[in-house]
């Protein structure tokens, strides 16, 4: 499902509201998410899964084309955690 399918399944579910209003809503919903974590900070979303950012350090790699080694930069980069109940749902649950 893309932003734009969310929105409109929302909007249908709920057709008291304009759907500008859900593409508002949904959209500031994923910039708290992102700003939250730029901070360094963890989303949870209990049910679901906890969003956070996992730091990796610098290293030596390997250039896959020409095998010759190459310098990684340390970065952060996204990590998210499925919830109990979401994984139970993906296991066959019916919760």
């Amino acid at each position: 499902m893309i932003r734009s399918e969310l929105i409109q399944k929302i909007a249908e579910e709920n057709p008291h509201l304009y759907q500008r209003d859900v593409e508002r809503i949904v959209n500031t919903i994923f910039e708290e998410i992102i700003e939250a974590m730029a901070e360094g900070n963890r989303v949870e979303l209990r049910g679901f899964g906890a969003f956070s950012v996992k730091s990796r350090d610098a290293r030596i790699g390997r250039n896959p084309r020409t095998g010759e080694a190459v310098q990684v930069e340390a970065k952060c980069v996204p990590f998210f955690k499925t919830g109990k109940l979401l994984r139970d749902r993906l296991n066959g649950g019916t919760s």
